[in-house]
């Protein structure tokens, strides 16, 4: 897992070859495969530890915010956005990779966007949204909004400043799930 933590990171999943893998973890080819079945198996299993971690940190920051929209925005989006560009293999994983691995990782990309707007959604429900808006695709647009400020921050020559990711993100939030 920590040998292709990193190079499905870079030089990418496409790029990375089982032996190649297998010279980085030190094991054999024979002992990959009895803990996997495939490549695209072991990078499922990376991108789902990517999200379950994510997930949690974000809920947890969620949870402890005072009960206010801005607040619990602000404390998932901050939690969030910290927790990924901690560690840019994390960052590149979940959202460069997860899209270049082609239909590899097409199911476990989508559940792991219906649970963080599913989060959306769970933190925002006690508050006036806009009339007439269908929540979940609120919910769906604001996350995908946030996929795309992180791919910037990846792919830029001069990434923007964490802070400033985290107050565009919500601010895209809070005018999106908030009273109009």
């Amino acid at each position: 897992m920590t040998a292709a933590y990193s190079l499905y990171a870079k030089p990418g999943f496409a790029e990375t070859t089982i032996e190649r893998l297998c010279s980085e973890a030190r094991i054999s080819n024979r002992a990959f495969y009895e803990c996997f079945g495939s490549q695209e198996e072991l990078l499922q299993a990376c991108h789902e530890r990517c999200v379950d971690e994510s997930l949690a940190v974000v809920s947890k920051a969620v949870q402890e915010a005072p009960n206010t929209l801005d607040d619990r925005v602000k404390a998932g989006i901050r939690a969030y956005i910290e927790f990924t560009t901690a560690d840019w293999r994390r960052a590149r994983i979940m959202h460069v990779e997860v899209r270049r691995s082609g239909d590899v990782l097409t199911l476990s990309r989508q559940r792991a966007i219906d649970a963080f707007a599913r989060l959306v959604e769970d933190a925002s429900a006690d508050f006036v949204h806009p009339p007439g808006l269908n929540r979940r695709l609120v919910a769906l647009g604001v996350v995908g909004a946030l996929q795309e400020l992180l791919i910037e921050w990846l792919h830029a020559e001069e990434p923007p400043p964490i802070g400033e990711l985290v107050d565009v993100a919500a601010h895209i939030f809070i005018r999106s799930l908030g009273t109009p």
